[in-house]
Formats: C-alpha cells, sequence, structure tokens
C-alpha cells in the first residue's frame, strides 16, 4: 500500500517554478509544441492550485518556497466550505482541459491529457452526485483517516525545523490542528445529518487511536517531538513551554470535542459493514470501484473473479506446502501452524522488532544487482524500511512513503510491527518486495526522476500503483529472488491469495450485504492469518470500499499487456523496454497504459514514452 507524499529538495522547487513560468509565457505557448505546451502549461497551473490548496503537500514536496513560503504555517483546509470550493475546481478543470485540441497533441502528451482527464472527470462525477464524503472514502474519520491521524505524523517527520521561522511556523501549524479537527467535527455532523456515519466497530477503533493522542502536555508526543527537534539544531526558546500551552488550550479540547462527536454517533450506530446503506450506496461503491480500479468491471464480475483466483491460487499454495511435508488438514489450518511456528518468529520485543527491519533492509539491498537485468531505467533514490508510529499502528498498513527526487531523502517503507506474530518470516521478502523494490518504490521513484510535469508525478491511481507492486511481486519470483527459499514463495502465494480473497470480500461487504463477521470468517478460513490481522484488513475495506479490489485488476492488467506485447513483437520483445514504456509514463489508468504499451509495441527500440 502506498502514500500519497512525494518528497523533492528546495533546488527542484526553484526549478519546478521556473519551469513553470518559462511554461506559460506567450513565447512557449506559441513555439514548437503548440497544443503540447499550453497542455503542459495548464498541468503545471493545476499542480499550482494543488499547492495552494494543500499546504502539507507543498511541505512535503518541499514547494513552501519562495511565493509560496507562506503555505509553511498553515495545514490543509478541512471545512465544509472548501469541500464546496474543491467542487467547484473539478467542474472549472473539465472545461479547462475541453480547450486542448488532444488531436494536436504528441503521444507523451495524449497520454498526459488522457490521464488528466481521468482525474477531473472523476473528481467532477463524485461532485456532482454525493454531498458526503470524497472519492473511494465515504467517513470523514475513521481508523485510516483525519487530521488526528496524519498531522502529528506529518509535523514530526515532514515539517522541517532547520531555524527559529521554522519553529513558529510549527507552532502555527500545531494551532491550525485544532482548527483542522474542528472543522472536520462539523463535517462528521453535517454527514450524520444526511444519514452518514461508520459503522460501531470503526468508530470503537478510531476512538482507541484517538486516545493515544489525547495525552497533557506534559506528555504529549506532539510537544516532545517539537523539543526534540529544536534540541538538536540548537534552536533556543520556550518551545515546549508554548506548544504544551497550544496542546492545553486549543488541541485537546478540539480533540476532546471529536471524541464526543464519534461517541455521539456509537449511541444509534449500525454494526452494517458495507455502503449499500448509505444514500445512494450501491452508486457510491460503483464509483468507488472506478476510482480505486480505473476499470468498469463491475461488482459481479469482480466477485467471480476473486473466487475464480482464490481456488487457483488456493489448489498452488496447497501443493507448495505439500513439498515441503505439510500436507494435513484444511489449507487455512496449515497456514495458521505457520503462523505459530517458532521457526519463523523474530522476538516480540523492541531488540526482535529492530532486527526484522535490519534484515528486511539487507534484502533490499540484495535485490539491486539484480534490477539491471530487468530494467532499463534505474532509480537512483534509496528505501530504508521504518516502523509504523506505536499510536497509530492499531489500524494500520504497512505502506510505502516516497523519497526526494534528487535522492537525499530516501524513500521508506513503514512495517506495522504491533505484534512480531503477525509477521512471522516467510511472508516478509514479498511485503518487502511489493513496498520497495522491485514493487512501490522502483515505480514511484523512476517516475520522479523522469521528466514529466509533477503534476503527473503526483497522480496516483491504486490500480495501476498497487496493481504494478502486486506484478512485482510475481516478478520476483521471476528474477529468481525466492530460489533456494521455498518458505519465502508460499510466502508469495499466501498474498496473492489475500490479493484474490480481498476481490470477494470488499464486493461481498459492499454490493452483497456481508456482514463484517462473514468477511473476517472468510478470511480466515481462506488465508490462515491471525484473527487480529483478518479484523484489520475488513475493517479497512470497510472504510476505504474498492481500494482492495485494485491490486489483482490492476496485477492482471500488467500481465495481459506484457503477454500480447510479448506475443506481437516476438524476439524483438525486451522486458526491460517494457519495464520503461509502463514506468515512464507515469501512474496511469488502465485504459491509458494499454495505449502506452500500444505505443512501445509499435516502436520497440524506444527508450519510452516520456
Amino acid at each position: 500500500m502506498i502514500g500519497r507524499r512525494r518528497l523533492i529538495g528546495t533546488a527542484g522547487a526553484a526549478a519546478l517554478l521556473a519551469a513553470r513560468a518559462d511554461a506559460q509565457s506567450p513565447a512557449a505557448a506559441a513555439g514548437p509544441g503548440g497544443e503540447g505546451a499550453r497542455l503542459r502549461a495548464l498541468l503545471d497551473d493545476f499542480m499550482r492550485r494543488d499547492l495552494e490548496r494543500s499546504p502539507e503537500d507543498a511541505t512535503t514536496l518541499g514547494l513552501d518556497v519562495g511565493d509560496l513560503a507562506p503555505l509553511r504555517s498553515r495545514i490543509d483546509d478541512r471545512s465544509l466550505a472548501q469541500v464546496g470550493r474543491d467542487r467547484i475546481e473539478a467542474r472549472r478543470r473539465v472545461g479547462e482541459l475541453a480547450a486542448i485540441d488532444r488531436s494536436r497533441l504528441g503521444v507523451a502528451d495524449q497520454l498526459g491529457y488522457d490521464t488528466a482527464l481521468y482525474v477531473v472527470d472523476l473528481d467532477a462525477s463524485f461532485a456532482r452526485r454525493f454531498d458526503y464524503g470524497a472519492p473511494g472514502s465515504p467517513y470523514v474519520l475513521s481508523q485510516l483517516d483525519g487530521a488526528y491521524q496524519s498531522v502529528p505524523d506529518f509535523l514530526d517527520t515532514q515539517h522541517p525545523i532547520e531555524s527559529v521561522a521554522d519553529a513558529e511556523a510549527w507552532l502555527a501549524r500545531l494551532s491550525a490542528f485544532a482548527v483542522a479537527m474542528n472543522d472536520e467535527t462539523l463535517r462528521v455532523r453535517h454527514d450524520a445529518g444526511l444519514g452518514v456515519g461508520p459503522p460501531d466497530f470503526v468508530l470503537a477503533t478510531t476512538l482507541e487511536q484517538m486516545k493515544a493522542l489525547a495525552q497533557p502536555a506534559a506528555s504529549s508526543p506532539l510537544v516532545a517531538s517539537l523539543a526534540r527537534r529544536t534540541a538538536a539544531r540548537s534552536i533556543l526558546g520556550d518551545w515546549s513551554g508554548r506548544a504544551g500551552r497550544i496542546c492545553e488550550q486549543e488541541v485537546l479540547p478540539a480533540l476532546a470535542r471529536q471524541m464526543s462527536a464519534l461517541e455521539a454517533l456509537r449511541t444509534s450506530a449500525t454494526h452494517q459493514a458495507g455502503v449499500a446503506r448509505l444514500p445512494s450506496g450501491a452508486e457510491f461503491y460503483a464509483h468507488a470501484l472506478r476510482f480505486a480500479t480505473t476499470s468498469d468491471q463491475t461488482p459481479d464480475e469482480i466477485h467471480r473473479l476473486g473466487l475464480d483466483q482464490t481456488a487457483e491460487l488456493s489448489a498452488r499454495l496447497d501443493s507448495a506446502l505439500r513439498a515441503q511435508g505439510l500436507g494435513q488438514g484444511a489449507l487455512w489450518t496449515r497456514l495458521r501452524g505457520l503462523f505459530a511456528d517458532p521457526r519463523f518468529l523474530y522476538p516480540n520485543t523492541d531488540a526482535g522488532k529492530a532486527q526484522l527491519i535490519g534484515d528486511l533492509n539487507a534484502k533490499v539491498e540484495a535485490v539491486q544487482a539484480r534490477l539491471p537485468a530487468w530494467f532499463g531505467v534505474l532509480p537512483k533514490a534509496k528505501v530504508v524500511i521504518r516502523r509504523v508510529p506505536p499510536a497509530i499502528e492499531a489500524g494500520a498498513s504497512s505502506s510505502y512513503e516516497e523519497g526526494s527526487l534528487d535522492g537525499s531523502r530516501p524513500g521508506v517503507y513503514y512495517i506495522v510491527l504491533r505484534d512480531t506474530g503477525e509477521d512471522p518470516s516467510w511472508l516478509l521478502p514479498t511485503l518487502t518486495f511489493h513496498e520497495s523494490i522491485p514493487g512501490h518504490h522502483l515505480q514511484g521513484s523512476v517516475v520522479r526522476e523522469s521528466s514529466l510535469p509533477l503534476y503527473l508525478k503526483e497522480v496516483w491511481f491504486s490500480g495501476y500503483g498497487e496493481g504494478w507492486a502486486h506484478y512485482a511481486e510475481q516478478l520476483a519470483d521471476e528474477m529468481g529472488l525466492y530460489a533456494g527459499d521455498p518458505w519465502g514463495r508460499i510466502g508469495y502465494l499466501h498474498d496473492a491469495l489475500l490479493r484474490a480473497v480481498r476481490l470477494v470480500i470488499d464486493t461481498g461487504l459492499h454490493s452483497r450485504g456481508w456482514s463484517r463477521e462473514q468477511a473476517i470468517q472468510y478470511f480466515v478460513e481462506n488465508q490462515g492469518d491471525p484473527a487480529s490481522v483478518a479484523e484489520t484488513e475488513v475493517d479497512r475495506y470497510c472504510v476505504g470500499p474498492g481500494q482492495a479490489c485494485s491490486y489483482t485488476i490492476g496485477k492482471l492488467t500488467w500481465l495481459r499487456l506484457r503477454n500480447e506485447a510479448r506475443r506481437r513483437l516476438g524476439p524483438r520483445f525486451d522486458i526491460r523496454r517494457f519495464h520503461d514504456a509502463g514506468l515512464l509514463a507515469g501512474a496511469l489508468p488502465l485504459g491509458v497504459l494499454e495505449r502506452a504499451i500500444d505505443s512501445y509495441v509499435a516502436e520497440p527500440a524506444s527508450p519510452g514514452v516520456a
């Protein structure tokens, strides 16, 4: 699973802003490239507006400099009024793209145009139809959504502290954090008036995580973060005292109001897990599936695909287990036994977790040597592995956070380590290949190091990106990364089965009326994972409908396009150029990815479309 953060340094920021100014000049619009220059200028303007809309992204990208420097003291506006402005902006962008003559664009610009149009069309169609939530996210607050969940980590890891001005900006953002939570509370109440609210079990987990943040200033992780970081730079001032007062007077009261609003929802909350119960719920789910997968497959088609894939992968996994002498009992009971096998367990201690992370960092280093045979363009940026902060790990999933364009800040693969028993060693290679190399880190880094407009580097489609990372799990096997490791290959098959099971459960929850308990039971009986893992997974699908379907649908698309390219090109097929063609164009809707691969097949000697 990937995060949305993409980081570049301030030098890259200056270059972007200069390039944007040049691209929007009359000479650029009228010069070589013509309509292509107009498109790139428009995409740069989209990016500028996005940065002004999201000060957090501006900081994360390193673009809060120059005329955007005031953004460093602000965080994203989460108010109902901003939701309304976003809806107007979506409609505006549809019209602005319509003014570009696509037929006059080159191949690469057509791919960029189609990608941008897909984004704005999805946003505009959602704005026309729904008065609650966001595409693929029905609830303002959940165990995975809300300022309480994201802002503390943002302040700790993304906001720079190099000077007094940075520390002052940090304090301004801490105060704005309280405003954001108040705005979200108003939106929660607005949506509740429409009959929209999370199920009771989501509310319980969300409140549990909020309680970890609701600490007195003396023990607040927020205050401790600023104190630690200013001390590390020898920045003198009463930073702890000032942060503590903001926490006590603003942040904690706002958090208390938010928790009170969720507690009020619990009195009437339903236990129904799916979104079908929400206003226009079936339509919401259809939009969520399109948003996540960028395909037009129906819930019934996806459900059947999941059942077929589950049966096929279960048979393969059964054979692999039998080859290791595990042939007795149901598949899930044999898998459950592997979770408890002490041969595969790290100590559930801080030292054991540090050892686990160290071993995975070493594995990532070992993968690097195999990349040149499979990729023409290689990432320059490094990746490191870190633990998900304990305060939010109760409802979290392992994920990847992208690093800097110039490689000075590495990508980070965050792993959930609340209990090492949930992550036995036979599962860790595949998880690592998915989140780092040749998965998310390779894909994201190649794009960020390309010459694409920043807007296209920032666009994210789960069907493409999670599809790539799931494809990368199989590619790792083809690269020989499981050679001599039969248990690691069992882990690879287990995770492939997980993606298939997700198709069944997500559609079961949101289009077939499955209960949470029914979904957990199906998960356990097909996966063998501990109940705690099953609960976290199912609850994730409940608050992010459709996203769980993106992995398999995306992977199968990558494989189909690869097979077609190999068939059409015969001996001229080059796996490195195929990968470059699919990666250098940036994250694409799957239909646009197909056009990118068609362009590669037409000119297989070309180094790529970007």
